[in-house]
């Protein structure tokens, strides 16, 4: 599978609704190798021409997607990392955020497990905002770690949740409606402190 490309500073990005679009449509049905310039003209109804002359490339159309994963997890998690409540009230509500910011880019992450990793545009890590929260809820006594320390728990909650929603949503094809209260009440108990050690 071809790696995706890094995000891209503002200079590189594709502004044009359309073509982005027609872009996630296209990485949904084709994957990254299908993503061509041609492909996505054709979805969003334009000439390879026209989307070429709207900056699009397959570079370029790629960061942007990335770009825009980046940011929108970021807007996403800044609340639950700085809110007000429990350790475990905040991871409750930062696992509810990465689940809408996994609907909002279904097509992206489908299209490569190495997402995440390419669309970090800064030394902050996505698993960064469960770090400080696992941290947190060591300290108020809300969140049981799980692993050896808060980086371990926050990779493994990551994923746990990340990659079995992609999957199910997109390939088993179930709502977020099913998909996300299953998910939550697989991995509450391993995270609730009275739980741990029995």
């Amino acid at each position: 599978m071809e790696p995706a490309p890094s995000p891209a500073g503002d200079s590189d990005r594709v502004q044009d609704p359309r073509l982005l679009a027609a872009a996630a449509r296209v990485l949904s049905d084709a994957g990254w190798e299908g993503m061509t310039v041609e492909a996505v003209a054709e979805a969003a109804g334009l000439s390879r021409v026209t989307a070429w002359r709207l900056g699009a490339t397959r570079e370029s159309l790629m960061a942007t997607l990335l770009s825009q994963l980046d940011q929108d997890y970021r807007d996403a998690m800044w609340p639950a990392i700085i809110g007000s409540g429990t350790a475990r009230e905040r991871l409750d509500r930062a696992i509810d955020a990465l689940f809408d910011v996994i609907d909002k880019h279904l097509p992206l992450l489908l299209a490569s497990d190495i997402t995440f990793h390419r669309a970090s545009t800064s030394r902050l890590s996505f698993n960064e905002p469960f770090m400080r929260l696992f941290s947190d809820g060591a300290l108020d006594g809300t969140i049981a770690v799980i692993g050896a320390d808060a980086e371990e728990a926050s990779d493994l909650i990551f994923n746990t949740i990340c990659w079995p929603y992609v999957h199910l949503r997109g390939r088993h094809e179930w709502t977020a409606e099913r998909a996300r209260p299953l998910i939550t009440n697989l991995i509450g108990a391993s995270l609730n402190p009275s739980e741990r050690g029995k």
